[in-house]
């Protein structure tokens, strides 16, 4: 087997030429993720491979697990996904996993990683996101019986904690969640614990913090407000931001660590980035002052994350370079995925 190439073993770069340079070098896994993977038996399928996220983490696992079968699942309507994902040797299957008959002819694979889902434009869609976060989960815990698995959640389920503190965890905060997007992911993640119980099935419930890409994240919503001159509600004053690539890495490497019943993971960075910090380090890049509005509150969606850092180690990506990489990328006109991560959101609108 060739050797494979791993983020430790390639240079960082100064900025990305192009998207393609940006997922090529978001996809390059870990040494910890290869290493796992080698005492990781069976093929991965990938439920919601899609979405902004799902696409780097299929090319990741297949780039650090070439001779497993990497299998991706989704509607896909847009074509060039699909395309691009095949043309990094991932398998594609379309199915709309709201249809229970087409869920279960999925094939047997010893280990899935559910990413489906649905956050923006909840709020007058709210059957339909219940459907996608409550119901999909239900059709999956059926299909797959003891079998290892790794179901995507989010930061939302908590309530708000204070930000001078070490942040909330699933074994010192119960889920509070606010409006309707937190409360459909809290029913997705109570579906998988019951089916993983019932079906013996090892699984972690990965709540994720505000991955960063260049496209799009907490980070180029701040650079783009600073740049534009938009003021910036400075009330959700931290926000934990984690490289996308760090971020799937640790992911894909708590299929290697699931519990009966499946057990919720924070996924962030040990130290949470401060927004106004953030936007006049923007500030000093684009040379301009940050405008904002209203006044740091004492509490946020703020957590945890020191036992994924026990896991699987610190993020080889620093808050600086991403900084620097969000900056250049928008100075350059580079493409955005145009949808802002509402992290200010303090109501739990989407």
């Amino acid at each position: 087997m060739p050797q494979i190439t791993t983020i430790e073993s390639t240079k960082r770069p100064d900025s990305f030429r192009d998207e393609a340079h940006l997922e090529d070098f978001m996809s390059t896994p870990t040494r910890g993720l290869v290493d796992d993977f080698a005492r990781l038996d069976g093929d991965i399928l990938v439920l919601g491979v899609a979405g902004k996220v799902g696409p780097t983490l299929a090319m990741m696992a297949k780039r650090a697990g070439p001779t497993k079968r990497v299998i991706g699942v989704a509607r896909f309507s847009d074509a060039d996904v699909r395309r691009r994902l095949e043309a990094a040797g991932v398998e594609t299957i379309a199915c709309d996993l709201l249809d229970r008959e087409a869920v279960a002819r999925l094939p047997e694979v010893a280990n899935v990683v559910y990413m489906a889902g649905k956050k923006f434009g909840v709020t007058g869609g709210e059957p339909f996101a219940w459907a996608m976060n409550a119901v999909v989960p239900a059709y999956v815990g059926e299909r797959f019986r003891c079998t290892r698995f790794v179901a995507f959640s989010t930061l939302c389920v908590y309530p708000f904690s204070p930000v001078a503190g070490a942040g909330a965890t699933s074994d010192d905060t119960p889920p509070t969640p606010l409006g309707e997007y937190a409360n459909g992911c809290v029913a997705r993640e109570r579906v998988f614990q019951y089916f993983s119980q019932m079906t013996n099935s090892p699984g972690r419930i990965a709540r994720l913090n505000y991955a960063i890409d260049c496209r799009y994240g907490v980070l180029s919503d701040i650079a783009q407000w600073v740049r534009n001159g938009t003021p910036i509600d400075i009330r959700t004053g931290v926000a934990n931001c984690i490289w996308q690539g760090d971020a799937i890495s640790h992911i894909l490497r708590c299929l290697g660590h699931g519990t009966i019943p499946a057990r919720a993971i924070n996924i962030g960075t040990p130290q949470t980035t401060i927004v106004r910090a953030a936007a006049l380090r923007f500030g000093e890049i684009f040379g301009k002052a940050p405008v904002f509005v209203g006044a740091e509150q004492e509490t946020a969606w703020h957590n945890d994350c020191s036992e994924a850092q026990a896991l699987f180690g610190d993020p080889t990506i620093d808050l600086e370079t991403m900084i620097r990489w969000n900056a250049d990328w928008l100075q350059r006109g580079l493409p955005l995925h145009h949808k802002p991560t509402h992290y200010e959101e303090r109501a739990g609108k989407f």
